[in-house]
């Protein structure tokens, strides 16, 4: 479990600095667009496609990252209304929907990365793994934190069984 804690945590640190990363690329490059085109009165074709591709890395990394601090949706007015054991097996039947989601999703993600291979984009002439490589990254990052909590939740992790 010891590894699986320490594996997240570099996968954590990888999201947030690649979330920042991205972000701050689409902070820099929609502005220069802006300016760009009203200012100067002249457009780039690579910009839409660069804060576009950029998005979509930062929505993925950034989902992740927000998963491990909690900012998901959940139910708690559901779980806290039913009697403990119930809630426990609603806690353990979410468990398992969200690490079959996350593995599926990631075998989709990875099948369209490896599909769009051979495939540019209009602009820039970026091959269309690189956008599309945003979706198994950011499943597989999600994947292992849900199950480091579900472990934890069985009662295998370091923090005990979290009720």
């Amino acid at each position: 479990m010891r590894a699986l804690e320490g594996f997240n945590v570099f996968l954590i640190r990888f999201g947030s600095w690649g979330t920042i990363l991205f972000m701050a690329v689409i902070g820099i490059v929609i502005p220069y667009e802006v300016i760009g085109r009203y200012v100067f009165q002249k457009m780039t074709i690579w910009s839409g496609e660069v804060s576009t591709y950029s998005l979509a890395w930062a929505s993925m990394l950034g989902g992740a990252v927000g998963l491990k601090k909690g900012y998901q949706v959940k139910m708690d007015s559901v779980v806290e209304s039913v009697p403990p054991a119930v809630a426990k097996g609603l806690k353990f039947l979410a468990y398992l929907t969200a690490l079959f989601f996350f593995g599926m999703m990631f075998g989709f993600g990875l099948f369209q990365t490896i599909y769009n291979w051979k495939q540019t984009s209009p602009a820039i002439g970026l091959i269309m793994s690189f956008p599309y490589a945003s979706l198994p990254v950011g499943f597989f990052i999600m994947f292992f934190l849900t199950l480091e909590e579900f472990l934890t939740f069985l009662g295998w992790g370091s923090k005990g069984a979290a009720a």
